[in-house]
């Protein structure tokens, strides 16, 4: 999936069969912008953002911005389409041949890693489903569903052979995405609530979540 374009209609476009190539110039700008936007739409939220506030903050002319998307829920879309293949390579990434809960754990803990290293990322997605997924519903109808129904397979098969303890395939999925975005989500509420400094929070949340996973996913 890195090497496509998410279309928020639900569909996956292929960047490369693009009529009209880019320079580098422009993939580098554009770059530019949807990163600003990122940190401009997770602070504000839509509604309280602005092209001038993303034209600041991207250290750009509103009319440089405007040159490469048309409107503001254009530059939004952009940037909820970069965020959700950020988000979704890991589960793509989930192999069926491999070890059921080493496979488990290395999605588990790529998620614990993204939550710190790109926090902004999951609050925007958490801001879009509040707001009813306006933009993204098309998306978690379809491309969504069919990943996570395609794993869910995956681990109803290692539960057959006896290779997982039998639990619900999809509510173990819905667990790592609740035990690892939190961190990114409810940053305010974990700094208020734990003295440590960030490394050592990571690293005891991650040790904590591997022994959860490892010990309550094993077979009798």
């Amino acid at each position: 999936m890195a090497d496509d374009e998410i279309n928020l209609n639900g569909e996956v476009a292929a960047t490369d069969s693009s009529p009209r190539k880019r320079t580098r110039i422009q993939i580098r700008n554009e770059a530019r912008i949807v990163r600003a936007a990122l940190d401009v739409f997770s602070s504000n939220g839509y509604r309280g953002s602005t092209v001038d506030q993303i034209a600041d903050t991207a250290g750009m002319s509103k009319a440089n911005i405007l040159y490469y998307f048309n409107t503001k829920q254009d530059i939004y879309a952009a940037v909820l389409a970069r965020t959700l293949t950020v988000w979704l390579d890991p589960l793509d990434e989930l192999d069926a041949g491999g070890d059921p809960i080493e496979e488990l754990w290395k999605y588990a803990q790529q998620k614990l890693q993204l939550s710190r290293k790109a926090p902004h990322a999951s609050r925007l997605f958490a801001n879009e489903i509040l707001q009813g997924a306006p933009v993204v519903r098309p998306f978690l109808e379809n491309q969504l569903k069919a990943l996570v129904t395609s794993k869910c397979r995956i681990i109803q098969t290692w539960i057959d052979e006896g290779k997982l303890a039998p639990v619900a395939p999809l509510h173990l999925i819905f667990l790592i995405w609740s035990a690892t975005q939190h961190y990114a989500d409810f940053a305010p509420q974990i700094s208020a609530l734990s003295d440590d400094p960030e490394e050592m929070l990571y690293e005891q949340a991650e040790q904590t979540l591997k022994l959860i996973l490892t010990r309550g996913l094993a077979p009798e």
